[in-house]
């Protein structure tokens, strides 16, 4: 007599997926619910741009604020009482949760505490009182690394969830003390270590221009609420591009300041304390939709001398854009081609040149520079400078709620021994010699260079996890230089053409870069947003905010004859 078959029993979900199921649920339950799409856009809709202001449920005059103000113009109508505090917040409030549910963009969401806080600033104002500070009433969106005390700051990892804060950044305070008000943060990879933004809480987050391509990251979701306009001003982390890159792929502007002027303090990077500073610190910054934003910014944060509470904060006050007035002296732009490693793709070459005519035809002096002996050091130096640590303490995360790695990180990451400290050192010793070096590409015979002009990156905003290597932003964050991402125009069909046959590939990384141009579909880059990035010397942020705003000027036909820094 044959014995029946034991029925298998059923494997119960990994800890990883019941805690990604709680925080969906979690956010689903924060967003009202006549703020919820009654249907998303069909499979073959990729963009999702317009979707906010035919979907019903913003008012005009919340499409109004959040479409035809930059934070600037938000901030002078709360002081001159034309906006109320509250109607601002409900309407990015609700302009966010529009483009989450598009986009995946958010991780946590705290609109009700938004809407509380932007009531009480009313109240402030009504009874006389002066403003908080420059950003009384105006929204503000975070990455998930910023720690704002009640909410997690999980940064998409399973492990972190459920562990709220306990107290803010730094930055949080200042912002909040500046008068911000605060209702969401955005989606990162898993790690913080890629270009995309997928991790396994949250999944993957869309770019809303153009569905086929990515967002960035590892500010991803940052970008692409700003993209939709569900935020007027954002901050990002960035320690290899991470707000650079998101600022080009969804066409915003975006600055990586220098490590020690902007607080970073209580961030979570899945890191233990002070891991950073063995390798390379990573900076905070802004995200806009306007140069003066930035500079409000870089303001309203000064003016709360966050140097008293955070360390490494040079206590620096700023000059702004209104009040640093004219030195006698014509901006000096450099020209910046290639880096040595990764060759530009032909719209990237062309896209220089346009830059360079007009700023030429707006009377700026633009100097080519080729800088590449020593540019094409800085790749594998900052490259090994990000594994000290071997990534032990991520994968110890990781690997406590049994979660797998992200696919397109499974086969670039893994666990690494510690380096040794002597080996440490090594490192430390090549980079200082670098930026040593580095300093004699501020002159020329001909005088001081003020900032100059470089890609973003050697390709357009590539296709989802096809992002290539990241010499043209980690450079930068080796040497320490602000740097900046200024939007120029639309990539076009007659950005398709123009070949890279002829010569050889520089390497293994401009091999693939070129996978990205020859025998490819180059029609999957139309509409997505060409950038041109701007570097200035260590810890000038102003000279970077005013030749930002110089360049923005020239490509939009406004920039007054001679104008100078």
């Amino acid at each position: 007599m044959s014995k029946a078959k034991a029925k298998p029993q059923s494997q119960a979900p990994p800890k990883w997926q019941l805690v990604s199921w709680q925080k969906k649920d979690e956010q689903h339950a924060r967003i009202p619910h006549e703020w919820r799409l009654s249907s998303l856009p069909a499979s073959h809709v990729t963009n999702f741009i317009h979707v906010p202001r035919k979907c019903g449920i913003l008012s005009a005059k919340e499409i109004n604020i959040t479409e035809n103000y930059d934070a600037t113009a938000l901030a002078e109508a709360v002081r001159s009482r034309k906006l109320k505090c509250i109607d601002i917040t409900m309407a990015f409030c609700k302009r966010a949760a529009i483009a989450h549910q598009l986009t995946n963009c958010l991780t946590e969401i705290f609109f009700t505490d938004a809407l509380e806080r932007a009531a009480e600033l009313d109240a402030h104002l009504d009874a006389k009182k002066p403003p908080l500070g420059p950003l009384h009433g105006v929204p503000v969106s975070l990455k998930d690394t910023f720690k704002v005390r009640g909410y997690d700051a999980s940064i998409g990892l399973a492990a972190l969830c459920f562990k709220p804060a306990a107290e803010n950044a730094v930055l949080v305070d200042n912002l909040l003390d500046a008068g911000a008000v605060l209702y969401c943060k955005t989606n990162v990879p898993q790690t913080l270590m890629a270009l995309d933004s997928h991790n396994n809480v949250f999944g993957r987050t869309i770019n809303p221009f153009n569905t086929a391509v990515t967002p960035g990251g590892s500010s991803g979701g940052e970008g692409a609420l700003l993209g939709m306009r569900g935020s007027v001003l954002g901050v990002g982390t960035d320690v290899g591009g991470s707000i650079r890159i998101p600022a080009m792929c969804n066409g915003t502007f975006g600055i990586k300041p220098s490590w020690e002027r902007i607080p970073y303090a209580g961030q979570e990077g899945g890191a233990p304390a002070a891991a950073a500073k063995m390798g390379l610190p990573a900076s905070a910054g802004p995200l806009a939709h306007s140069m003066r934003d930035v500079d409000l910014f870089f303001r309203a944060l000064s003016e709360q001398k966050p140097w008293k509470k955070d360390p490494d904060v040079i206590p620096l006050p700023w000059s702004t854009l209104a009040s640093s007035g004219e030195s006698g002296r014509k901006l000096r732009i450099g020209l910046v081609r290639r880096d040595g490693v990764i060759d530009p793709h032909p719209p990237i070459v062309r896209l220089l040149d346009e830059v360079k005519t007009k700023l030429q035809s707006a009377g700026v002096e633009v100097v080519e520079m080729d800088i590449t002996p020593l540019f094409s050091q800085c790749q594998s130096l900052a490259n090994a400078m990000f594994g000290v640590e071997g990534g032990n303490a991520m994968f110890d995360l990781l690997e406590s709620a049994n979660e797998p790695i992200s696919p397109w990180l499974s086969t670039r990451l893994r666990r690494k021994a510690p380096l040794e400290l002597a080996k440490t050192r090594e490192l430390h010793g090549k980079r200082e010699e670098l930026r040593k070096k580095f300093l004699s590409i501020w002159n020329d015979q001909h005088g001081e260079i003020d900032a100059f002009i470089c890609p973003v990156a050697p390709h357009p905003v590539p296709p989802v996890d096809r992002w290539n290597g990241v010499s043209y932003t980690s450079s930068f964050v080796l040497l320490d230089y602000p740097a900046g991402v200024v939007p120029v125009r639309t990539f076009e069909k007659a950005d398709m053409e123009g070949e890279m046959a002829g010569t050889e590939a520089l390497g293994s990384w401009d091999k693939t870069n070129r996978e990205l141009w020859t025998n490819f579909d180059r029609s999957v880059y139309l509409g997505t947003a060409l950038s041109v990035q701007v570097v200035a010397p260590k810890l000038e942020e102003e000279n970077l905010v005013q030749a930002m705003s110089t360049i923005d000027k020239a490509l939009r036909g406004n920039l007054r004859i001679n104008a100078k820094l």
